[in-house]
């Protein structure tokens, strides 16, 4: 070795050895690097799985794209026997979010009598077009107040978030269904 040059790894490994303990650290270094990146926060998280149950495509068809392009008669429609339409469960879906996100923002909370079935409600020709709207609102309104909110109050209320994610995912698999079976769903659209 010349003098002036620093070796680290010392003279009594050959040149392959140490080519080879330099690639495996620098392996190691890339790793923990990108392990480090793509560690995600409570916020970015819980972020994510709203936005895949409001507006981003990625494993099933979020509610702005299984509502998209339906008339009021197709919301409306249901099959014989079944408990709820595309509009009922809409409708439900926007309840349920607006509640919550009411309790998360110390707001006023929606009446609500107790019953459930209350909150599945049809809607006509000039109703579904703001019912579509207001889907898109109140989860666009969930996304900015988890966005807003610290750690702490994530921490005590991430639990419940990840139900309402859950919950708009179940109901909107409802909806692509029922588009399935009414013939009005484009499989292009993700769930063929």
């Amino acid at each position: 070795m010349k003098p002036g040059h620093f070796n680290p790894v010392g003279n009594k490994y050959s040149n392959s050895q140490k080519m080879k303990t330099f690639f495996s650290l620098i392996l190691l270094l890339s790793i923990t690097g990108s392990i480090k990146s793509q560690t995600l926060t409570l916020k970015q998280v819980l972020l994510n799985q709203l936005k895949t149950t409001h507006n981003k495509e990625e494993w099933f068809a979020p509610l702005n794209v299984a509502i998209d392009g339906l008339t009021a008669e197709q919301a409306n429609w249901k099959e014989k026997g079944a408990d709820h339409s595309i509009a009922e469960l809409t409708t439900h879906i926007i309840f349920w979010n607006q509640d919550q996100l009411s309790k998360f923002l110390n707001q006023p909370e929606p009446k609500f009598s107790g019953n459930n079935n209350e909150t599945f409600s049809s809607v006509d020709k000039d109703s579904w077009p703001s019912t579509v709207k207001k889907a898109d609102s109140v989860l666009i309104n969930w996304e900015n107040a988890i966005e807003a909110a610290d750690e702490k109050k994530l921490e005590a209320w991430y639990e419940i978030i990840g139900h309402i994610s859950t919950h708009n995912a179940y109901h909107t698999g409802q909806i692509v269904y029922i588009r399935k079976v009414q013939g009005s769903w484009n499989p292009a659209k993700g769930v063929k």
